[in-house]
């Protein structure tokens, strides 16, 4: 059985790459019937932290991107790492390490000062016929790992191709510190042999983990999982991604108003594809997905295909689905959603116009908060001319048919009998109503009101005149 998992660390939020790399581990795992685990690996104490592990969880569970095992503590598996190191001492391919930091920094500086590549020299490691150093009294040693001293490891990387390395470019990997805590490369591995990985996806950043990490797998018996490097995602403009480009946490975008279905879209298609298909949902996904169509190269993120794709989402949406979302947006705000006018009138009137979930609630948030109309906006368009036709249409409301067809027939009967084009009466009212110049078409808009409530918003400006402008 086809076994992947995603493994992030807390020590930040979860960002766009992770997301993806989450995301092809859950595809690849679906379309094959296998199963999908989630580990949290947070033996970086300093830096981990409950936040950053909610986070995580919470912009998982935005995504939908649902675990099959786990979420796995690494900090929780202290003893398992703790009896494999002891098997590995026991069987020759670990050994202890007493040098100090101050001995290795001072080795690294002589190397450097030889142009030689900065490395471990090895004086710990145990071989036929060498005399090891005694011990310093009282010191805690650091463990290490016996890589192989010659040879290759080797790998076909299931997105990069053959990759291969000199096991002399590799020195001997500390496993335990001095106080007895694994290290990363080493929990990777015990945890990927125990939950019986069978294909590790992960960032292209990973890359020169992977032989070491292949030995300890080897050194260990254990099956050598398969491996998937994704390549980096840059900005819109070729730079590394940062947070002005996108790479901010998944649940920003549920703070800016995204659809997680088109977020999941998006990513699916950073640096994979299907074709020309462009818009899909995951299910299709999970069924066209393989390795075989990611590319090596370095994927681009383009803010606006995902406005594209999220406006997008957002038409195709259903109407009572985006009124709770846009209802718990105006909540938020302190906005008071009555019963009427309908929340889901107003997002299936204005979903075709808008972009994000923050749009749509900034449209819906007029219709239950009074207006307070430029003041420059209304005396460019509340005009002398206009007023008489205002006060005929609101003569009129209060008789006509509530529908959007009745209501523009008044419309076109008012500025016909007053001799005005449409914007004359148009524009006023759409400022009266909303406090906008723009708006969907304004007979649209009127219907949706509750008749007393437009009445009352059309009274304002002959309670209050406005000047003509000079």
């Amino acid at each position: 059985m086809i076994r992947t998992r995603f493994a992030p660390s807390p020590t930040g939020f979860l960002h766009i790459g992770g997301a993806r790399t989450a995301l092809f581990s859950w595809a690849f795992a679906r379309h094959h019937g296998g199963r999908f685990i989630l580990r949290i690996e947070d033996t970086d104490v300093a830096r981990s932290t409950p936040e950053a592990v909610r986070a995580i969880l919470d912009g998982m569970d935005w995504l939908g991107l649902t675990h099959d095992e786990g979420p796995f503590y690494q900090m929780r598996r202290m003893d398992r790492y703790k009896a494999v190191i002891g098997q590995m001492l026991a069987s020759g391919h670990a050994y202890y390490c007493y040098s100090t930091s101050e001995e290795l920094d001072r080795m690294r500086e002589e190397q450097r000062d030889r142009k030689e590549k900065p490395r471990y020299d090895g004086r710990w490691r145990p071989e036929p016929g060498k005399t090891l150093p005694t011990p310093p009294a009282g010191a805690h040693p650091a463990v290490r790992f016996r890589n192989p001293a010659d040879g290759v490891v080797a790998w076909n990387d299931l997105v990069k191709g053959p990759i291969e390395i000199a096991n002399a470019e590799l020195d001997d990997l500390i496993i335990a510190r001095q106080d007895g805590t694994p290290t990363y490369n080493f929990c990777v591995v015990v945890d990927d042999w125990d939950m019986r990985i069978t294909h590790v996806i992960r960032g292209d950043d990973h890359v020169n983990n992977t032989p070491r990490q292949i030995n300890i797998f080897k050194a260990l018996g254990a099956e050598v999982p398969q491996f998937a490097h994704l390549s980096m995602i840059l900005g819109d403009d070729g730079a590394k991604l940062s947070k002005r480009h996108g790479a901010v946490s998944v649940m920003q975008y549920h703070e800016d108003g995204y659809l997680p279905e088109a977020v999941l879209n998006y990513l699916a298609r950073l640096g994979w594809a299907h074709g020309d298909d462009e818009v899909f949902s995951m299910e299709q996904f999970c069924y066209w997905f393989d390795l075989d169509h990611i590319t090596p190269s370095a994927a681009q993120f383009n803010t606006e295909k995902l406005n594209w794709l999220n406006a997008h989402y957002i038409k195709q949406a259903d109407n009572v689905r985006l009124a709770a979302l846009v209802r718990l947006r105006l909540e938020a705000r302190g906005v008071a959603v009555t019963e009427a006018p309908s929340l889901e009138a107003i997002v299936g009137l204005y979903k075709e116009r808008i972009v994000n979930l923050n749009e749509l609630a900034d449209a819906a948030a007029v219709f239950f908060v009074d207006p307070a109309p430029d003041a420059e906006l209304l005396a460019r368009h509340l005009l002398p001319e206009a007023q008489p036709a205002l006060a005929d249409f609101a003569a009129g409301l209060r008789e006509v048919a509530w529908e959007a067809p009745a209501i523009n027939a008044l419309i076109k009967h008012c500025i016909g009998a007053r001799g005005l084009k449409m914007p004359k009466l148009a524009m006023p009212l759409r400022i009266l109503l909303t406090g906008q110049a723009q708006t969907p078409s304004v007979d649209a808009v009127i219907a949706i009101f509750p008749r007393e409530l437009a009445l009352k918003r059309l009274s304002a400006p002959f309670r209050h005149p406005v000047a003509p402008p000079p």
